[in-house]
């Protein structure tokens, strides 16, 4: 009796995890779609339908430094958002690095540029002194600074990415034109996401995938991906139903092992809807029913 209470028990858990992932997904895609949408739209009025990648992105860093109105003051006191949204339209937003960057990011890959986020980190490799972006023109990574509103080039115009920039000559010539650019921005130590953040094992899982897998980091666009919440939504709700589903499966095994048979997750929650919708009788009309 107490095994099959345990084991209704969790079969009960794992059909609500079931339940919930299945609609963190499509509450995730259609959060995913409406910000494509939204972007979408957005880059047909700032950027130019015809022209070349480089002056999309120049069109970019244009609008976002001359673009029209926006407010002033954020109305949260989270001024690390991601949401596109936000970030395309506040002023207070598009003048801190990181934000910058995720909005240009957004805005240049709904434009069909591929973009994606670069962290500038410290000597030791443990937090991020700027955040600045790859744009990928002419076959190559080149690095914009949306904070700055530039696509940094050396004396001669020559595009540069960042192992040029990792060079103090190259940098210095590079930067030397731009009005408050900080010296202490490093492009010797470079990540697209920062592990080292994460509290207790970040520094160690870090150090072991960069060693183990020296381009996992390359592979995917990260900046998309974690920074856009709506992704991360979509991206959360399918790694949590992969899970669930496997949970599901395993409880179904367990199940047959000892002739027990699970409540599916459909059948719970249509056993829940009938609870929550059903009319209970009262006791006037229980006292009117006719006796047998």
């Amino acid at each position: 009796m107490k095994k099959e209470f345990i084991f209704h028990a969790a079969n009960f858990f794992i059909n609500v995890l079931l339940i919930s992932s299945v609609l963190l997904s499509l509450f995730g895609l259609g959060w995913e779609y409406s910000t494509r949408w939204y972007l979408s739209g957005f880059a047909n009025a700032v950027l130019p339908y015809s022209s070349s990648p480089e002056k999309k992105v120049a069109a970019i860093l244009a609008w976002m430094e001359q673009g029209p109105a926006r407010e002033t003051e954020y109305y949260s006191d989270d001024s690390e958002s991601r949401d596109p949204v936000d970030t395309l339209n506040y002023k207070e937003l598009l003048s801190v690095c990181g934000t910058a960057t995720n909005a240009f990011v957004n805005l240049a890959s709904a434009g069909g540029i591929e973009a994606r986020r670069l962290l500038l980190l410290d000597v030791q490799g443990m937090s991020a002194n700027h955040v600045v972006a790859e744009v990928h023109l002419d076959g190559r990574w080149v690095v914009v600074d949306p904070s700055f509103h530039a696509i940094l080039t050396d004396s001669a115009g020559h595009l540069l990415t960042k192992e040029e920039l990792a060079r103090p000559a190259v940098f210095q010539d590079a930067t030397r034109k731009i009005p408050g650019y900080d010296p202490s921005y490093n492009y010797e130590h470079t990540a697209f996401i920062h592990l080292a953040r994460l509290p207790l094992a970040g520094k160690f899982l870090q150090t072991k995938l960069d060693s183990a897998l020296p381009s996992w980091q390359e592979n995917i666009n990260w900046a998309v991906l974690v920074e856009r919440q709506s992704n991360a939504a979509l991206v959360a709700g399918i790694v949590l139903l992969f899970f669930a589903v496997c949970l599901r499966r395993m409880i179904c095994w367990y199940g047959r092992k000892f002739s027990i048979v699970p409540t599916g997750p459909w059948e719970q929650l249509s056993h829940a809807g009938i609870a929550l919708f059903s009319a209970t009788p009262s006791v006037e009309s229980e006292r009117s029913l006719p006796a047998a």
